[in-house]
């Protein structure tokens, strides 16, 4: 559009660094099949640049903001109200300007709920989340909400000890027997796709894996996974679901992920075509390379 301000909505994703994320393509989609006048834009924005952004974001009306890393804890202040979910997870990755201020939720830890509640119940699962990050303490809380037995497991000790003593879970191993194991971090996405986080030995005939990385959609972790009797799940369900539950905070409507998915697959296989534009996510969105 030439001349004159944009009238639609103004929407994005708040990140850095902004890695080619696929949130601006299932937005997009999103907005057309809910009919809704919104443009999706990505902001990257280093840490350091965080105030002086949302200074311009305030002014410039925003609508809604994904909120990736590192901003997820960072942005929680700048929030007229803080969901029960972003309090007890200490991230938001959602703002929705609502009638009585900006709001802050996490809806990261619903898609992975969605993603699972489509295999069945989960009560008194025996449940493993690999990581310490933002996306592992999704999980911690979203497996502790399916009523799972939760163990963290990370390469730093300390971390994980913190993490579960934070949200209720315990520290654990890859030795011990699971159900369900959850692997938040990046480790396995393109370009490193000969890594794993999750020896070969240590997985369960039987149990579910859901790996947090959707780029591949078969990590190598998933590959071995599903060699060894296992159900497996791609991360790329936990980042539309997600996506759907913010458009629900803002429209109020409750899409199909069907065709979000869909599109976020077609972005994906574009950018195998073109391996330089890969996107370096994993999860909902970036996760930082901690363990």
């Amino acid at each position: 559009m030439s001349g004159g301000a944009d009238p639609r909505e103004l929407c994005g994703i708040l990140l850095h660094p902004a890695g080619h994320t696929l949130s601006p393509v299932i937005h997009a989609t999103a907005y057309r099949v809910l009919g809704l006048a919104a443009r999706y834009e990505v902001f990257d924005v280093p840490a350091e640049g965080l105030e002086a952004a949302w200074r311009s974001l305030v002014a410039r009306g925003f609508r809604q903001l994904s909120v990736s890393i590192p901003h997820k804890q960072a942005v929680m202040s700048l929030a007229d109200r803080l969901s029960p979910a972003v309090r007890a997870i200490g991230a938001a990755n959602t703002l929705t300007r609502t009638a009585q201020g900006i709001a802050a939720d996490n809806t990261d830890w619903i898609g992975i709920v969605r993603t699972l509640e489509r295999r069945g119940s989960w009560r008194d699962a025996r449940a493993l989340v690999v990581g310490a990050g933002g996306a592992a303490r999704a999980a911690v809380y979203a497996l502790a909400q399916l009523g799972c037995s939760v163990g963290v497991v990370n390469r730093s000790a300390e971390r994980a000890a913190a993490l579960a003593a934070e949200l209720g879970a315990r520290t654990a191993t890859l030795d011990e027997p699971y159900d369900l194991l959850i692997q938040t971090t990046p480790v396995g996405m393109h370009p490193h796709v000969a890594e794993t986080a999750v020896p070969r030995a240590q997985l369960r005939r039987g149990a579910l894996i859901m790996d947090a990385v959707y780029a591949p959609l078969e990590t190598r972790l998933l590959r071995e996974a599903r060699e060894a009797g296992c159900a497996t799940q791609d991360g790329l369900d936990w980042l539309v679901l997600q996506a759907v539950e913010q458009l629900r905070l803002w429209s109020g409507r409750t899409l199909d992920p069907a065709p979000l998915r869909a599109a976020a697959e077609a972005a994906l296989a574009a950018r195998v075509a073109s391996p330089l534009s890969l996107p370096d996510a994993s999860g909902p969105e970036a996760s930082p390379p901690r363990r």
